[in-house]
C-alpha cells in the first residue's frame, strides 16, 4: 500500500505545496496515511507548520530537502505534513502533547505517533545532525522496545484525554459575571503592564489585541483613566516601534525584544484584523490622530497586500530570497542612496536608523521613536508623541522609500483563505468604516462576506479554507462559525440587509447543534460532533493570538440575541449567558489569557447596550452620532419603524429622528438630539 512518492502537489494549502518537491514521501493527514502505517508496521512522523514560519523554512532546507534525511524518513516512517492553519484541530491535539512532554511548544512541530495516532515522542525544530540521530533512535526503539512505546503512548493519550475532560485551569463553578468581576480582572491585568515599553510580559512580546479591546470597553464603562493610559502606552509603543511597518502599514506577528524594536517579520491576517479593530475603536472614541493614521494604514495594508478575489489571504512570509526581514531593513547609506544627502540623514534620525543598527549586519528596522518615551504616568493625561513637524516631507520620504523597497525581493504570500480570519477582517473593516468615515471599507467587508459565503458554505455546512477559488475538504471549526457570524452581524447593523442576519443565525444554529457540550452547559468543543474523530476532541477556551472559539461564539450569540426575536433570541441569550458564566473562572484567575472573554463580559454587564435609531435612511445624522458614540460591543441599528427587531414599534418622534437606548431588556425614553443621546450613553460628545 506504500505510495512511495510525495503526494502534496495537489494540496489546497500553499504551505504543503512548498514541500511538494521534497524527496520526502509526504502525505496529507488522511485515513489512508494511517492505514499505510498499520500495513507497513511503522510509526507516523507528523510535521506541523505554516507558510509564514521562519524556522519551518529552516528545517525544510536543512532536512526535508536533503537526500540523506529523506531516505531515513521514507524508510522508517509514514511521513505526514499538516498546515496548522488548515487543520487547527490536529495542531491543537498534538501541540498539547508536545507541551505536556517538553514543557514548551512551537513550530515546526515534530511528533512521532503510533499508527492509530497516539504520540510517543514530540519536539519542535531539530538541526539536521540531531534530527538524523533522532530518526535512528526512534526506529530502533520502535523495532526493539515496542512494549515501551505502547505503554508510553497509552499513558500520554490517557493523560491528554484526562486533561481534555476538565476545562483548562478552571474549577467547576466560578463567580457571577458582574461589573465587580470585570473590575478585578482589569486590575490584575494592569498590575502586569510593562510601563517602560508598553504591553505585557517580556520577550518575545506579542500584540495583546483582545486585551486592548477589553481595556477600551472597560474605560467606556467606568471612565478608568488607568485603563485608557495602559491602552495608549501599548498602542503607541507598538505603532511607533519596529513591529509596525512604518512605510506600508500593517503589523508583524511579534517582537523578539521587549521594546517592540525588532519584529519576527511575518504579517498575519488575524493580527492585522484584530489590531485594526482596536485602533479604529481607539480613534473613534478618543479622536487620537496616531490611532486614526494607523487604523487607516492597516486597513489599506489589508486591501493592498492581502486581498485575494475579494477575500483575504492568510499571511506574508517572514523571509524574502531566503533571508529573514531583508525586505524591510535599512542602513544609513541605503537611505541616503535613495533619498539624497539632505533627506537621507533626516530620515535616519526620524526612523531610528543608526550605523550600529538594530538588526543583522548593521541594518535597522524602521521605527518612529518618540522623545521622552519611557516610564509614563500610570493614569491621567500625558504628552502624546507626534509625527515629524514637516508632514509633507515625512510623506514624501515614506513614499520614496516604499517605492525603492518594492524593487527588493518580496516575501511570499500564503494565498489560503481561512474562514475565521476573514470573519475577523469583515468585522474590523465594518467597524473601521464608521471610525474613519470610509464607506469603501464597509464595501470591502461586504464583498468579502459575499465571496466567502458563496465559496465556503457547501451544502449548508461551512468549510475551513480555500485556495485559488477551490474550497478545501477540511470542515470548519468553532472559531470559523463564530467569527464569520460576528462579521455578518456587524454588516447587518450597518445595512439592515436581512440576508446577513439570516446567514449569521444559520451559522449560530449549526454551532449550537454541533459544537456545544450538551453535558456541560456553557462549554464548547472546537471541532464538530460529526467531524473526523481524532485521538481526542479539542476544546480550548483560552484566548491567545486570536480569540478562542468559545469566547468568539459567546460574542456572536450575545449580539444575535438582540437582533432576532422569539424563542431563537431566548436560546441565544441563554447560551451566551451560560458560556460567560462557565468561563468566569478564567476572568477571576487568568484574565491575561481571557482578553476576549473580558471584552464580551464588559459588553454583557452593560446589558448589552442597544441603540435603535428610527430614521428615514442611512443618511441620518443621529444614526451617525449613535455609531460614533456607541461603546465597543454595543448594538446599533437604524432605519424605518419595523425594519429590524430593535425597531419594532419604534418610530420617529414629532417628525424628528429618534434614538431608543436599551440595556438588556430595559429601555429609556427616545431622544432626538446628540446631546441627549450622549447623556443616555454616559459618553462625551
Amino acid at each position: 500500500m506504500s505510495l512511495g512518492a510525495n503526494m502534496l502537489a495537489g494540496a489546497a494549502s500553499p504551505y504543503l505545496r512548498q514541500h511538494a518537491d521534497n524527496p520526502v514521501h509526504w502525505q496529507q493527514w488522511s485515513p489512508r496515511a494511517l492505514a499505510e502505517a498499520v500495513e507497513r508496521d511503522v510509526p507516523i512522523l507528523l510535521s506541523v507548520g505554516y507558510a509564514a514560519c521562519h524556522w519551518c523554512h529552516v528545517m525544510a532546507h536543512e532536512s526535508f530537502e536533503d537526500g540523506e534525511v529523506a531516505a531515513a524518513m521514507n524508510a522508517g516512517f509514514v511521513c505526514v505534513k499538516v498546515d496548522r492553519e488548515e487543520r487547527p484541530d490536529i495542531d491543537a491535539v498534538y501541540m498539547n502533547a508536545t507541551v505536556a512532554l517538553t514543557g514548551q511548544g512551537g513550530w515546526p512541530m515534530t511528533c512521532f505517533l503510533t499508527p492509530d495516532g497516539r504520540p510517543f515522542f514530540c519536539g519542535t525544530y531539530y538541526p539536521k545532525v540531531a534530527f538524523l540521530q533522532l530518526l535512528s533512535a526512534v526506529v530502533s526503539t520502535w523495532r526493539d522496545r515496542r512494549d515501551e512505546v505502547e505503554q508510553t503512548s497509552d499513558h500520554i493519550a490517557s493523560e491528554l484525554r484526562s486533561m481534555a475532560g476538565a476545562p483548562r485551569g478552571q474549577p467547576s463553578s466560578g463567580p457571577e459575571v458582574e461589573p465587580v468581576l470585570c473590575d478585578h480582572a482589569v486590575a490584575a491585568i494592569l498590575r502586569d503592564e510593562d510601563t517602560a515599553h508598553g504591553g505585557f510580559g517580556g520577550a518575545p512580546k506579542f500584540p495583546p489585541s483582545a486585551l486592548l479591546e477589553a481595556l477600551l470597553r472597560h474605560w467606556e464603562r467606568t471612565g478608568s483613566a488607568q485603563a485608557l493610559a495602559t491602552f495608549r502606552r501599548t498602542g503607541t509603543a507598538m505603532a511607533r516601534g519596529g513591529m509596525y511597518d512604518q512605510l506600508a502599514g500593517g503589523f508583524a506577528r511579534y517582537s523578539v525584544d521587549n521594546a517592540w524594536v525588532v519584529p519576527h517579520f511575518e504579517k498575519m491576517l488575524y493580527d492585522n484584523a484584530l489590531l485594526l479593530r482596536a485602533y479604529a475603536h481607539w480613534a473613534r472614541r478618543t479622536g487620537d490622530q496616531l490611532a486614526r493614521r494607523v487604523a487607516g494604514e492597516t486597513a489599506r495594508f489589508l486591501l493592498d497586500e492581502l486581498r485575494e478575489a475579494d477575500m483575504f489571504a492568510s499571511s506574508l512570509d517572514a523571509d524574502a530570497d531566503g533571508r529573514e526581514g531583508s525586505t524591510y531593513v535599512w542602513t544609513p547609506a541605503q537611505l541616503t542612496e535613495v533619498l539624497g544627502d539632505n533627506d537621507g540623514p533626516w530620515a535616519a534620525s526620524v526612523f531610528g536608523v543608526t550605523e550600529a543598527g538594530t538588526f543583522d549586519a548593521g541594518a535597522s528596522v524602521l521605527q518612529s521613536p518618540a522623545s521622552g518615551w519611557g516610564h509614563l504616568p500610570l493614569a491621567g493625561e500625558y504628552p502624546q508623541p507626534k509625527d515629524p513637524d514637516d508632514p509633507g516631507r515625512f510623506d514624501r520620504v515614506r513614499t520614496a522609500l516604499l517605492v525603492a523597497r518594492l524593487d527588493r525581493p518580496q516575501p511570499d504570500r500564503d494565498d489560503k483563505v481561512v474562514t475565521a480570519w476573514n470573519g475577523l477582517a469583515i468585522t474590523a473593516l465594518a467597524e473601521a468604516s464608521v471610525a474613519l468615515a470610509a464607506p469603501e471599507l464597509a464595501d470591502a467587508a461586504a464583498d468579502c462576506a459575499t465571496a466567502l459565503v458563496a465559496l465556503h458554505l457547501v451544502d449548508g455546512r461551512l468549510r475551513r479554507a480555500s485556495l485559488g477559488g477551490r474550497v478545501g475538504e477540511s470542515a470548519a471549526i468553532l472559531e470559523d462559525h463564530a467569527m464569520l457570524a460576528t462579521g455578518l452581524l456587524a454588516l447587518y447593523q450597518l445595512t439592515t440587509d436581512a440576508a446577513w442576519l439570516t446567514t449569521a443565525t444559520d451559522l449560530l444554529d449549526i454551532a449550537l447543534a454541533h459544537f456545544a457540550d450538551h453535558d456541560r452547559p456553557g462549554r464548547w468543543f472546537d471541532s464538530a460532533d460529526d467531524a473526523e474523530r481524532l485521538m481526542l476532541r479539542p476544546a480550548d477556551p483560552l484566548d491567545g493570538a486570536t480569540p478562542s472559539g468559545a469566547s468568539s461564539i459567546a460574542e456572536a450569540l450575545l449580539t444575535a440575541a438582540h437582533l432576532t426575536g422569539g424563542q431563537r433570541a431566548d436560546r441565544y441569550r441563554q447560551a451566551a449567558a451560560e458560556a460567560l458564566q462557565a468561563h468566569s473562572p478564567l476572568l477571576a484567575r487568568a484574565p491575561r489569557s481571557a482578553g476576549h472573554w473580558l471584552a464580551v463580559a464588559e459588553s454583557a454587564v452593560r446589558g448589552p447596550l442597544q441603540i435603535a435609531v428610527a430614521c428615514d435612511g442611512p443618511g441620518s445624522s443621529l444614526l451617525a452620532d449613535a455609531r460614533r458614540l456607541a461603546p465597543g460591543g454595543a448594538i446599533v441599528v437604524g432605519g424605518k419603524v419595523g425594519s429590524s427587531e430593535l425597531l419594532a414599534g419604534r418610530d420617529r418622534v414629532a417628525d424628528a429622528d429618534a434614538a431608543y437606548v436599551c440595556r438588556g431588556r430595559v429601555c429609556d425614553l427616545p431622544v432626538t438630539t446628540v446631546e441627549a443621546l450622549a447623556a443616555a450613553l454616559d459618553a462625551p460628545r
